[in-house]
């Protein structure tokens, strides 16, 4: 059975507020002028650093004039779009002190929209014109889109034409990997990176139905910072590992299972996720860990309180709704994200009342039999949560109020999470909660 993806096809014009209404690739980088788009990470000098507690530090955000709205996307002759066009953006910024930083990459994560998903789903895009979700049309807009960011890694979600991205992409510059979805579904994972700036050291794929986990996947890279400095002949002593000295990281790519319901499974396949990440980067000499990717999670979801304080108590939660995701009528739609985080969470707690799991369904979300309560070894940190913004951009806990938008739900599924060590730099285009229905498609 097709799982439902909360997915949108990418806007012919960049420059109007319609792309809002759309999926939104996510980004993380530097922040200076030459990157254009989303959550930006940019790594201090030997993957090192301090990162205070995120403050929401919010600001009435600016929306485009209608003069920039307009503006028709200029095609260079590189076959990129031109800075006008790139440059039209608004853009919201993190406060986090970068001035320290001397190794800076951009990371993008992108669901874009399986065309097998798309032609079979079309009741969720009843406001988009057909000739919108042509593949040829699309691939095109996406990677002039992405041409727009001078990403140096790019994590994709829900790829059934890997050959044409891979041709697309390395005339940029970037090499890939792709692992499809086991099953009858022809989609999965890519993850490209800037052959210039990294060499791959390792890589493995995760097969969930492999643990009884269903047949979505997962990727995880080991890559290093090719580094053409000269050594300094001099250096101050340090305790950082020889591995980390080397600038490698982990990257890991995930697109987890869209069905509401069964939550045990999508903790499963998270939960296995970061516990491959951390052995992997334990492997390699404890180097940082970034995970990007569509969880169809909603940040005020049990799923999103296991990645941030790294533990869960399964009992508290209904299996049903793991990932706090709930049917929306395409005539009443709502933000999901305006629940407080930690109202939700006390509520569930308030009701003094355990959740009845079977024995099945513990082992497939702990990964083993009786155990309620479960921990993973990353501190993570959401790349989002630390952009200012107001409420009419952000939710309670400093999340973006939609990263997917189509007619039968409007909210936040995709994320970049990242160590806490890492000293973070993001910015994202500017989200309004205001969406114009009509819009859509033209």
């Amino acid at each position: 059975m097709a799982t439902r993806n909360n997915r949108l096809p990418p806007l012919e014009n960049p420059n109007t507020d319609y792309r809002s209404k759309r999926r939104r690739p996510h980004r993380s980088g530097p922040s200076d002028a030459n990157f254009k788009r989303r959550r930006q990470v940019p790594k201090s000098e030997n993957f090192t650093g301090t990162h205070e507690p995120h403050r929401l530090n919010r600001f009435q955000a600016i929306s485009s004039s209608s003069q920039n709205r307009r503006k028709k996307r200029r095609i260079g002759k590189s076959g990129g779009i031109s800075s006008r066009g790139a440059c039209s953006r608004r853009w919201a910024f993190s406060s986090a002190d970068c001035s320290n930083c001397n190794d800076k990459i951009t990371i993008v994560s992108y669901n874009i929209l399986g065309v097998e998903n798309a032609s079979n789903h079309l009741d969720l895009y009843a406001n988009t014109r057909r000739s919108f979700l042509e593949w040829e049309r699309r691939k095109r807009l996406i990677f002039e889109e992405i041409n727009t960011y001078n990403a140096s890694v790019l994590c994709f979600q829900e790829v059934d034409h890997f050959n044409d991205l891979d041709n697309l992409f390395q005339n940029n510059g970037f090499k890939g990997v792709y692992k499809a979805r086991t099953g009858e579904a022809h989609d999965g994972c890519a993850l490209f990176w800037k052959d210039k700036l990294f060499t791959l050291l390792h890589q493995e794929d995760i097969e969930f139905q492999r643990f009884g986990l269903r047949n979505n996947v997962a990727q995880l890279c080991v890559l290093e910072a090719r580094d053409d400095k000269p050594e300094p002949e001099t250096s101050a002593p340090t305790t950082v590992t020889s591995s980390t000295q080397r600038k490698r990281f982990v990257i890991g790519n995930i697109h987890v299972l869209f069905n509401p319901n069964r939550g045990d499974i999508k903790l499963g396949q998270v939960r296995l996720l970061l516990d491959k990440a951390y052995k992997l980067s334990e492997e390699w000499g404890s180097i940082p860990v970034i995970i990007a990717g569509d969880l169809n999670s909603l940040p005020q979801s049990a799923i999103y309180e296991f990645l941030a304080s790294s533990k869960l108590d399964i009992q508290l939660h209904n299996r049903k709704n793991m990932s706090g995701q709930l049917e929306i009528q395409s005539t009443n739609r709502v933000f999901r994200s305006q629940i407080g985080y930690e109202a939700s969470i006390s509520m569930s707690r308030s009701r003094q009342s355990l959740y009845g799991w079977t024995m099945e369904e513990l082992n497939l979300a702990t990964g083993a039999i009786g155990v309620t309560n479960i921990q993973h070894n990353l501190n993570l940190r959401s790349a989002y949560s630390g952009v200012p913004g107001n409420h009419n951009t952000r939710d309670d806990i400093g999340e973006p109020l939609a990263t997917s938008y189509h007619s039968k739900f409007m909210g936040t599924v995709d994320y970049i999470w990242y160590l806490y060590f890492f000293i973070l730099n993001t910015k994202i285009i500017c989200v309004y909660q205001k969406f114009s229905t009509d819009a859509i498609g033209k």
